[in-house]
């Protein structure tokens, strides 16, 4: 007879192959079609807001892999975040201005179209870059609210960015002035710290004199009679700033000696170095010295040098003094730096300390990167093209004494990959150390405050962001481009001060924003606005540095500090209200974004906050590393080990790049490669396979009726319920702490070790072959349930369409969604139990290998073949002797037996069984044939096919 029928073998639709590429996007077409994130919305209403704010990614070009690691990441905290008791709203959002899609509508169209032409076409193309990019983070599960999303070009958005430059202005951090700011000759405009990168370059590294002008006072300086002839020199590896020198800068207590040289150069015999750089430096040059005198730097302070070039034109007839500077080192080069204050920072603070004020610095790189026409000597030559010359120009007057080509790091435009400069412009700048209106704290100080303030995930970001904020310069908000919301100043036409009415005219200007877009600004006649003042000023052509855009959203999305935002509706004409200000709140629980933000977009929020608020816009960040292939490359067209997200969807499923991003560390860089995705598709199906052999014994299980009382549990059921709560609180504790990776693990280690190599592994017998409806197989469903909607709910922020497929098999019509639900309440963990239980398992994993060994020698074939004595002392015995007549199905073998050791430990004996093999549950028993009715059955799968209990107390 054939007693398949008689066994209650599992069943579910839940099918083994994922086929996740082909039915995901049905997943994804439901959960749209059935408004599930408004499902979503509804259950989480009332609990306690937890705000994790979107950086917006760049409205430019398809997501890449950085995108999708972000995403999945910010949609796994917002899903278990809800899941956990939280009204965790998800706001994606979109940078939509600045310099990347200008150069794209300048690439489609053509350079120097109208303004009103570049507006109405670089916000076509966002608006059909984020679609493109809407449908891809769609594609990986991420549930959000996409109808309605914030864009950095929402007219709302762009009028509440010109309210905070408002606010900020009146409280004092805005001022206008003529600073080196790095510039992009391609961009033709100031960079933001955060959009200078470094790469390897060669430059001409040259050794320039400048002869002494005032020998008088040189000798007063070296107690000297009288000095002859010579000069003091510099080292340079930017001859293009030669041209615009105006100062010399020594450190005050460095020594500095006059040196007589020989062979003598064309501009006299001594020579004015640092000391210690006297002997490599004339080695260098090839002349032979002797120091005649020394003195400290601070003597030489105010003493005038002549223009290296004076003798090659007479625009260069000037002279450059000494200023004292604690920066000047003597590593490297001659010990003196020479100052261009028009293009470099140090060199501007220096001769500002020193009285040459804006109107006199010689300034002639254009926005181009060509010098003025103006320029003796080099005029129209773009300066890169002009070094060349400017070394041919010193050498044919005799002040050149060496040059040489040097590779060195240098700046560049990480848009253009271009060389940028320093370069003085006027621009608008918000001051790190300017004191505000109301006397409180400046902005550096304040910034630094909040840095302490918050929590870091990982623990060594606080010190990158810390050591930037105190490090920085000013912030350089102006920009000279397009595409980006105005700074709508009214200036001045002849003493370029502000409109005395400024922060009620941005109001005004705002309003009209909030109706027709940046554009109102374009077409605004002055009139409108100013009456018959409108020819004393001009309207103010910047616009903001992208940056404020993004980081100001706190404010223009979240709605900014709402008592700040009382307070400041008292006395100011600027009203502020959050675009999605209902639905979110200020500050955000969390930022998360890659660690290059800390100098990004995490940066920029905190200035903006600190101005507006005096503290910052979020109370923990957390930063993601970089993608890198198998070998900890950077991944790169030119290598080919490019992977894109768009590619695993198609081929592997999202579920798999999900699954990717939450099982690796993303607190350094996260490498992918096609061996690392086949591990992942192998710890899936693990996964997955687990869920169906649940999903499959709960079939015909109804927890309305049949659930069983958990203290009348089989004890192992009990065991499996106090492990898998004990699994819960783990993974719950690090979602907490958004450690992701230790979760995956936790999980799979429960589903392949806890689960499917011991409990499930055990169960079976009591699941296949008890009757239907006895106490002893309800005892199993009843566990396996609820460690089912356990497992489901735990991985549904990671496994999300797995999940959901699995809960509509599982609690058909209970909810719309699984991520409508908390996650599960489990009984009481039950220490004791615990304890006895892993002893059992470490007893059990001795067993098996005593079974391997007995396999492999011929004697048994499979386990329950074999009937086992365990001879064991004190616990040991007692645990295994509570387990009574259920110690075999422990084991896994027909018969099983413990006895007192007698002090010897622990020892196994295995014996093949002698007994027939039932041939309904496969154990060898004495009793096979006792029952006539079923001659080929033990007693107890004759019994259980007439229904009847058996008596399971332990397992």
């Amino acid at each position: 007879m054939d007693y398949k029928d008689t066994l209650n073998f599992p069943d579910t639709p839940f099918p083994m192959r994922g086929n996740l590429p082909k039915r995901e996007p049905g997943w994804i077409e439901e959960w749209e079609r059935n408004r599930i994130y408004d499902a979503i919305r509804a259950a989480s209403k009332g609990r306690p807001r937890f705000v994790l704010h979107d950086g917006p990614p760049y409205a430019n070009g398809d997501i890449h892999l950085g995108h999708a690691l972000n995403r999945i990441l910010k949609d796994i905290i917002v899903k278990s975040r809800n899941m956990a008791g939280y009204d965790a709203h998800y706001v994606p959002g979109w940078d939509c201005h600045g310099m990347p899609i200008e150069i794209q509508i300048e690439k489609k169209y053509g350079k120097h179209l109208p303004t009103a032409e570049v507006l109405a076409k670089a916000r076509a193309y966002a608006t059909e870059q984020i679609e493109r990019q809407k449908r891809d983070f769609k594609r990986l599960g991420v549930l959000a609210e996409w109808e309605r999303p914030y864009l950095t070009m929402n007219f709302q958005n762009e009028a509440n960015e010109l309210r905070v430059l408002g606010r900020i202005m009146e409280k004092g951090y805005v001022f206008r002035g003529l600073k080196p700011v790095n510039w992009c000759f391609d961009c033709g405009s100031a960079l933001a710290e955060a959009e200078v990168e470094y790469a390897d370059r060669t430059d001409p590294a040259v050794d320039v004199a400048f002869p002494f002008a005032d020998t008088d006072a040189l000798a007063r300086a070296f107690g000297l009679p009288q000095v002859d002839a010579g000069a003091i020199v510099i080292w340079t590896t930017t001859p293009w700033t030669i041209p615009s020198n105006q100062a010399l800068n020594v450190h005050p207590e460095v020594e500095y000696a006059l040196v007589r040289v020989t062979p003598t150069p064309a501009f006299g015999p001594l020579l004015l170095l640092a000391s210690e750089r006297v002997q490599p430096c004339l080695e260098q040059w090839g002349l032979q010295g002797e120091v005649i005198a020394t003195c400290a730097g601070q003597a030489l302070d105010h003493i005038h040098f002549h223009h290296p070039l004076a003798q090659a034109d007479g625009g260069y007839a000037r002279t450059s003094p000494i200023f004292l500077g604690d920066y000047v080192t003597t590593d490297t080069g001659t010990g003196i730096v020479h100052s261009a204050p028009a293009y470099g920072v140090d060199d501007f603070l220096s001769c500002k300390a020193n009285g040459i004020v804006d109107a006199d610095f010689i300034n002639p790189v254009m926005g181009n990167g060509h010098y003025a026409d103006s320029l003796p000597l080099f005029g129209g030559l773009k300066i890169w093209d002009a070094n060349p010359k400017i070394v041919d120009a010193l050498r044919d007057v005799g002040t050149l004494l060496q040059v040489a080509k040097l590779p060195h790091s240098y700046m560049h435009c990480w848009r253009h990959k271009t060389p940028i400069i320093y370069r003085a412009t006027s621009q608008w700048f918000a001051g790190m150390d300017v004191q505000p209106a109301d006397g409180s704290a400046t902005l550096r100080e304040k910034a630094l405050a909040g840095i302490e303030a918050t929590a870091f995930y990982p623990a060594w970001g606080k010190a990158r962001l810390h050591n930037m904020i105190a490090n920085r310069p000013d912030w350089t908000l102006s920009r000279q481009r397009q595409w980006g919301v105005p700074m709508a100043f009214f200036v001045h036409k002849e003493t370029g001060e502000l409109h005395p009415r400024t922060p009620e005219l941005l109001e005004a200007i705002a309003q009209r924003v909030e109706q027709h877009g940046i554009e109102a600004w374009q077409t605004l006649d002055p009139r409108e606005l100013l009456g018959d003042e409108a020819d004393q000023y001009e309207k103010n052509k910047d616009t903001l540095d992208v940056w404020f855009d993004s980081g100001s959203t706190h404010a223009t999305v979240l709605g900014g500090d709402p008592l700040q935002e009382t307070a400041e509706a008292a006395h100011s004409a600027l009203k502020i209200k959050g675009s999605h200000g209902d639905e979110l709140g200020w500050p955000a629980d969390l930022y998360l974004e890659g660690s290059d933000q800390h100098r990004g977009w995490f940066h920029s929020s905190l200035l903006t906050a600190c101005m507006l608020y005096g503290r910052p816009p979020y109370k923990a960040l957390l930063t993601h590393g970089f993608t890198v292939d198998g070998q900890g490359r950077k991944m790169s067209k030119s290598l080919g080990n490019t992977i894109v997200p768009q590619t695993i969807n198609q081929d592997l499923g999202a579920e798999i790049l999900r699954l990717w991003v939450a099982s690796t560390d993303y607190s350094g860089e996260l490498s992918i490669s096609d061996e690392i995705l086949k591990r992942v598709v192998e710890s899936y199906r693990r996964i997955r396979n687990t869920l169906r052999f649940l999903l499959a014994n709960t079939s015909d299980f109804n927890p309305d009726t049949d659930r069983v009382a958990f203290e009348d549990l089989v004890e192992i059921d009990r065991y499996a319920l106090s492990l898998t709560a004990q699994m819960q609180d783990e993974i719950l504790a690090q979602y907490e702490r958004y450690e992701f990776h230790p979760a995956v693990t936790r999980l799979q280690t429960f589903c392949s070790e806890d689960l499917g190599a011991f409990y499930l592994d055990i169960l079976k017998d009591r699941l296949y072959t008890t009757a239907p409806k006895s106490h002893a197989r309800r005892s199993a469903q009843t566990a396996l349930y609820d460690i089912t909607r356990t497992l489901l709910k735990l991985m549904a922020p990671i496994l999300s369409f797995t999940a959901e497929e699995a809960w509509t098999i599982f609690a058909p019509g209970q909810t719309p969604t699984i991520f409508t639900e908390t996650f599960q309440s489990l009984p009481a963990i039950d220490g004791n139990l615990l304890e006895k239980w892993q002893r059992v398992r470490t007893i059990r994993a001795d067993v098996m290998r005593r079974l391997e060994e007995v396999r492999a020698e011929g004697r048994i074939g499979a386990s329950l073949q074999a009937e086992i004595d365990i001879h064991a002392d004190g616990a040991d015995y007692d645990v295994l002797a509570s387990l009574g007549a259920d110690l075999k199905y422990v084991m896994i073998t027909s018969r099983a037996d413990v006895h007192p050791g007698g002090g010897a430990g622990l020892k196994i004996d295995i014996e093949p069984s002698q007994h027939p093999k039932c041939a309904r549950s496969w154990h060898y028993s004495p009793d096979v044939g006792s029952d006539p009715e079923y001659p080929e059955l033990s007693l107890r799968s004759a019994a259980a096919i007439r229904g009847e209990e058996e008596v399971r107390t332990a397992a």
